[in-house]
């Protein structure tokens, strides 16, 4: 397993990279850096690692500000004295986070998780790297037009995007519509988590979590309430009803 070390303070890093030696003799530490503008030019000139262990805090910046600079598609136990950045860090690789000063027993479970994954995707024929690389193209903001501005609305906050006169809108939890930068519906979906939405039809997306009821109807269909009113019924087809209860099931 090869192993990047972020971390600005050479003292933690010799440690870190001693505590992975003695978790794993088989762990090979490829490289220490300590800042952005080093990890990024790392990554530049090297192939990507197995796994990264990232400090959060460096000289200059938000180490969350590499994945700005360059694609990483390798997973990521992140390392810091704070624990406000738990959220924001599982939006880029993270597997676990940690909380300096290291605790060794959590170390050694942080790496057990990695191996676990690793085995996980490996026995369902998909590389570990794949599947972060699939997240990194998720969209965390969409692009929307409001009058002749430009402007950008967290996914969280959108509930359900909807196609008219072949335009995409979507409508946010304040009931807001806005006009989307994008070309079609399948690109949308592409590009949203499908853990969250689900296209129910030709015309709707729907995020999961302004979902408030859905019912049987007529023919084997599903008809759904979402937490705002919406000008027409939102119905699942008969061909899509058994995806959609699977769906909404592993949410």
């Amino acid at each position: 397993m090869k192993v990047l070390i972020i971390e600005d303070e050479k003292p933690a890093a010799d440690n870190i990279a001693g505590e992975l030696r003695l978790i794993d003799e088989y762990i090979d530490v490829v490289g220490i850096c300590n800042s952005i503008t080093e990890s990024v030019y790392w990554f530049q000139t090297n192939p990507l690692p197995d796994l990264i262990l990232m400090d959060v805090h460096l000289p200059d910046g938000l180490s969350f500000n590499i994945f700005k600079s360059i694609s990483i598609s390798c997973p990521v136990i992140y390392i810091t004295a704070y624990d406000k950045y738990l959220t924001e860090a599982f939006e880029y690789n993270s597997i676990d986070y940690l909380l300096k000063p290291i605790d060794e027993d959590r170390l050694k479970s942080a790496i057990k998780k990695y191996k676990n994954l690793q085995s996980h995707f490996l026995h369902n024929h998909v590389p570990l790297s794949e599947y972060f690389s699939r997240l990194e193209r998720r969209k965390s903001r969409i692009l929307v037009k409001h009058g002749t501005e430009f402007q950008t609305i967290k996914v969280e906050d959108i509930v359900y995007f909807y196609t008219e006169h072949k335009l995409i809108f979507l409508v946010d939890r304040d009931g807001r519509k806005y006009l989307v930068e994008i070309g079609n519906l399948t690109e949308l979906q592409e590009e949203l988590d499908d853990k969250f939405f689900y296209r129910v039809n030709r015309k709707y997306i729907i995020n999961a979590n302004f979902l408030k009821r859905f019912k049987g109807i007529e023919g084997g269909k599903i008809s759904l309430e979402l937490a705002l009113p919406v000008n027409e019924e939102i119905v699942v087809s008969q061909d899509n009803s058994t995806s959609f209860k699977k769906w909404i099931n592993e949410v």
